[in-house]
């Protein structure tokens, strides 16, 4: 799957058998995708570490299942990862998978825009909101060096047309390494237009 350590792989593995473990009783990942766990998601939510360069604080807005916030944290000891969910299910289950691994995370069981802001390195988000109603959220929890991460499917043209009506930033746009139809969005220097 990827180039880690055994420790590392151990706790991936851990993880992706808790999400298998309690996706049966809450929607965590899609019942479709959970024979393809690995590369579907894992390795999905890896690859966005690539695109963080130096950072010691990350923020995942609407964690859910914990991608790619989980993975991040497990890839990336040393730094913090601070894990945004608003429903109290799935915050649980963060909750307990931080507690199990040990992780160096904080799980925050509320809304994005009632959490106080997280001031973050890296802000990511996978499958919350389209940009334009993405960028506000996020924003609110980074700073004037803060770079943001955001996997997006075919559409993520059109999203950055929609935002760049509000907002002047620079973006990145990079293929994904796990799906052809889709791109990471790396975004920083955010100005009102």
């Amino acid at each position: 799957m990827m180039d880690v350590s055994r420790e590392t792989e151990g706790r991936l593995n851990e993880y992706a058998k808790l999400l298998r473990q309690w996706s049966v009783k809450i929607n965590l990942v899609a019942p479709s995708t959970l024979d393809d766990l690995k590369e579907r998601h894992l390795a999905d939510s890896a690859q966005l570490r690539t695109h963080a360069a130096h950072w010691n604080k990350w923020c995942d807005l609407g964690s859910g299942g914990g991608l790619p916030g989980i993975v991040i944290s497990i890839l990336s000891p040393e730094c913090h990862v601070s894990l945004i969910e608003s429903d109290k299910r799935k915050a649980v289950f963060l909750t307990h998978v931080v507690t199990k691994l040990d992780l160096n995370a904080t799980v925050f069981d509320g809304r994005i825009e009632t959490i106080d802001p997280q001031r973050a390195d890296v802000v990511s988000a996978r499958a919350l909101a389209p940009l334009p109603r993405l960028i506000p959220l996020a924003l609110r929890h980074g700073h004037s060096g803060t770079r943001y991460i955001f996997p997006k499917g075919l559409r993520w043209r059109e999203e950055i047309n929609e935002a760049k009506k509000v907002y002047r930033f620079d973006v990145d746009a990079q293929p994904s390494i796990t799906d052809k139809h889709a791109v990471v969005l790396v975004l920083e220097n955010f100005e009102r237009a």
